[in-house]
């Protein structure tokens, strides 16, 4: 194919490096890689062409391209050959109308992009498959890369170990004990990652992990490499493709290392530049109270940028304070007209199960982004005739801990006191018993 991509530094210099290049820092300025495609060989393909491309590949059983990440090799990356692909079929998530929770709320036009629907339960696997494909691609070719490593709140884990299993590869884990969920830890032990649970925050265990990966060889995983961009950029395009090529008004995130903000405004500004679409959505990004850097920045017109020691918050993937994708964010935030909202744990709780009262299944993240959309829709920002896509990161049977506890009333130590609490009735198994508790749940109801 004549489609072409390298590395180059986002803040600006000239450098350039294949993607086959183990770096994920420019040299010369410290300042994060991005993935830049030929997009004068791009625009040689009209919009509409693209779009009949893209719609003709998607959610197919030709290798690679039904893969709703690999159906849009061209501007993903055309570097790796088809044979070295690692793939899950992933994306083709379900673009859900959350009609009953929209008119509760009173948004006409509500969706939820649900990309927990996947292999591991989580959007990392959108990203996870380039990054795992270009090191099968550069292993072909000659070079020698032992492992791959990433530090993790749990679901860049259980895509990395999924991804590595199917490739054949060493994965490697750096998790901070204690703080992720039996669902996540589970996912890697099970798929023959080497597990390292660390005595420290996220933050913690970025910090180590970069430094074990620059010392030994190691490639590593996380979002600071921008392969995993470029798989997660496609939820723009396959949003898209969902609401047959037009444009909503708002894409709500939630936001803790800033990889997906990063990502998704990329996938959106080249999708324009393409002309396959004509404007840009306006993006909301959620963060809890807890480890909120990226609101903090927002109020000062991001002016600064300060990280900020990360608390404990039921919204445990999002627990970072000093997030890799900032500058990334940030651009993004201000081509987008971005808005950035906090919540608090009582807040994201509630927003949570307020989802799932009509249907839904929320992870305590895609909370934070819903109760980022109730306080701006309470302010007027956001209008009831808008198109409004909430970007559900994960799904919920990966957080049960977190509902169980919910309805149970024992999330006190995080100040939350539930509002829509829906405990089992224990009662004896007897019709008169079962007969009075029925019927009175459901007077209660009707009043």
């Amino acid at each position: 194919m004549p489609y072409n991509a390298s590395f180059q530094c986002f803040r600006g210099c000239q450098n350039k490096f294949p993607l086959t290049e183990i770096i994920y820092e420019c040299p010369d300025c410290g300042g994060l890689l991005q993935v830049r495609h030929d997009m004068s060989e791009l625009q040689k393909r009209s919009g509409q062409e693209w779009r009949q491309l893209f719609d003709g590949r998607y959610m197919t059983t030709k290798w690679p391209y039904g893969s709703s990440v690999w159906g849009k090799k061209e501007m993903v990356c055309p570097e790796v050959e088809d044979e070295n692909v690692v793939s899950m079929y992933e994306g083709g998530s379900n673009l859900f109308w959350a009609e009953r929770l929209g008119r509760e709320i009173g948004i006409d036009d509500l969706w939820v992009k649900q990309c927990g629907n996947s292999h591991t339960g989580s959007f990392k696997d959108l990203g996870m498959t380039v990054l795992v494909s270009m090191v099968k691609q550069m292993i072909a070719e000659g070079q020698s890369i032992p492992a791959v490593a990433c530090a993790s709140t749990g679901d860049t884990s259980a895509a990395l170990a999924a991804y590595c299993a199917a490739a054949g590869m060493q994965a490697v884990v750096f998790l901070p004990k204690d703080k992720v969920s039996t669902a996540q830890l589970v996912q890697p032990m099970a798929n023959g990652a080497l597990v390292l649970s660390l005595d420290t925050d996220f933050d913690g265990c970025m910090t180590l992990v970069q430094e074990v990966c620059h010392k030994e060889n190691i490639y590593l995983a996380n979002s600071m490499n921008s392969l995993r961009v470029e798989g997660q950029k496609t939820i723009s395009v396959e949003l898209l493709q969902q609401f047959d090529w037009e444009v909503p008004d708002w894409i709500v995130i939630p936001g803790g290392n800033l990889g997906n903000v990063s990502a998704l405004g990329k996938g959106f500004r080249e999708l324009k530049e393409m002309e396959i679409v004509d404007r840009l959505p306006r993006i909301l990004v959620g963060q809890s109270a807890g480890a909120n850097p990226l609101y903090q920045s927002y109020l000062h017109g991001f002016d600064t940028f300060e990280p900020v020691q990360a608390r404990e918050t039921l919204a445990n993937a999002i627990q970072i304070g000093d997030p890799v994708s900032r500058e990334k964010a940030i651009q993004a935030l201000k081509v987008f007209g971005g808005i950035v909202e906090e919540t608090s744990e009582q807040e994201l709780s509630d927003a949570a199960a307020r989802a799932d009262r009509t249907g839904l299944f929320t992870c305590p993240h895609t909370g934070v982004a819903f109760a980022a959309l109730f306080k701006l829709l309470e302010r007027g920002e956001v209008k009831s005739d808008d198109r409004v896509v909430v970007i559900s990161t994960a799904h919920g049977l990966k957080f049960t801990e977190f509902k169980v506890n919910y309805h149970r009333s024992e999330l006190l130590e995080f100040g939350v006191e539930p509002q829509l609490p829906n405990m089992p009735l224990e009662l004896p198994a007897t019709y008169d018993a079962v007969r009075d508790a029925l019927f009175g749940a459901l007077e209660k109801c009707e009043g």
